[in-house]
């Protein structure tokens, strides 16, 4: 390797280096203050203050009640409860479902479980830049939707959703629909508030900003009828069993604290590096980035681009950049062990001979241009060579 240990970390929306200060406050809970929260001694007394702290902390920067917050075990099950939670709550209402066709694999594989359960699962088409049509989403509701699900931002592509006039259309159609929005790649860039915005369930995954792995939570409007899907020692007022993760519920407050402490700052750097990086990319011959027909850069999320390498195949690409210390993503990595082609791709409209050849880039905070100079040179170097030998 002739990099001499240069790194770019471009997989951020896979998961995120933790913040120095999550890794300190994690150490503090393993070493010193380690008791079990259920237990009513000094030691579980002081568990307890973490897990207390992390949900005001999380609550402020929702702008929501603390009761509303239950710490899981990352987004996966955050969106699991949300789903089939509802979904046996509200049984008697009705058991139809409505969801888009870009959704993660942690919201569409439930809704398959359901679909087995006898419910009915509505999957609505998105435009090119993988907005949600919403005249398709009006037409679509019906008296027994007992609940929508929509994602903030696509982890593929970095659409985001018009989320506010969303909830405006199901409400409006039929005020008992529940609204379920996964924010695990929006949370963080984003100021949300769920009130405000008509959003009854809301999921968020730690370490997609900077706090650590298997920690997450679920943001359950007051009143929302919901059952738990684990049972057990009634943690978490029942909603959750189980002793709580209280490392991780302390990395991820100290992780949201310090993610919406000079947010605008943080994310106008986000936005930077996209800009430069889309103008350096496209400037290559064969590269088409996806989903960015849209008037202003910032109608799309600050951290993700997804690039098309045409006559290359984009495991070949990935490796290649590793090679040279280049981490990048060639989709969503949760599903990398079911390899396949992009749905979400084929949803936006993405030619059928770029399927297998593009490559997620992502950023964070902590990215820096030098790294984007790094990888793009690397790019512009390694791409000749492989299409080169091209199969295609």
């Amino acid at each position: 390797m002739d990099t001499q240990g240069r790194e770019a970390y471009l997989d951020n929306a896979a998961t995120t280096r933790a913040f120095d200060s999550v890794r300190d406050i994690m150490m503090q809970t393993l070493d010193v203050d380690y008791g079990n929260p259920s237990s009513m001694h000094a030691k579980g007394v002081n568990a307890e203050k973490y897990i207390t702290n992390a949900k005001t902390i999380i609550a402020k920067s929702l702008k929501v009640d603390a009761k509303e917050i239950v710490f899981t075990s990352g987004g996966t099950e955050s969106n699991n409860m949300a789903l089939i939670g509802t979904a046996l709550a509200n049984n008697r209402t009705g058991k139809h479902i409505i969801t888009t066709n870009i959704e993660h694999a942690s919201v569409h594989n439930p809704l398959i479980f359901l679909e087995d359960c006898g419910y009915e699962v509505t999957y609505l088409p998105v435009d090119q830049n993988g907005k949600l049509r919403l005249d398709k989403l009006e037409a679509a509701l019906r008296d027994d939707t007992i609940l929508v699900s929509v994602m903030y931002v696509n982890n593929e592509v970095g659409a985001i959703e018009e989320i506010e006039k969303i909830s405006q259309i199901i409400k409006e159609k039929n005020a008992n629909t529940l609204f379920h929005v996964d924010a695990i790649q929006a949370y963080g860039k984003f100021k949300i508030y769920p009130k405000r915005m008509g959003i009854d369930l809301l999921s968020v995954s730690g370490h997609k900003i900077h706090g650590p792995k298997g920690i997450g939570f679920l943001y359950i409007r007051d009143k929302v009828k919901i059952k738990p899907i684990i049972y057990g020692g009634e943690q978490q007022k029942g909603m959750r069993s189980g002793t709580e993760n209280v490392p991780g519920i302390a990395g991820l407050g100290k992780a949201v604290e310090e993610i919406y402490t000079d947010h605008e700052k943080k994310i106008d750097h986000l936005y930077e590096l996209k800009q430069y990086f889309i103008e350096e990319v496209t400037k290559i011959e064969g590269v088409t980035v996806n989903a960015i027909a849209v008037p202003s850069i910032r109608e799309t999320a600050p951290h993700v681009v997804s690039v098309s390498f045409a006559n290359v195949r984009s495991e070949v690409l990935l490796h290649s950049l590793e090679d040279k210390g280049v981490y990048v993503s060639s989709g969503s990595a949760c599903s990398s062990n079911h390899p396949g082609l992009s749905g979400t791709l084929r949803a936006i409209g993405v030619k059928k001979e770029l399927l297998d050849s593009t490559i997620r880039f992502s950023f964070s905070v902590q990215t820096t241009k030098e790294e984007l100079d790094y990888a793009l040179t690397q790019i512009n170097e390694i791409l000749p060579i492989l299409r080169r030998y091209t199969r295609h």
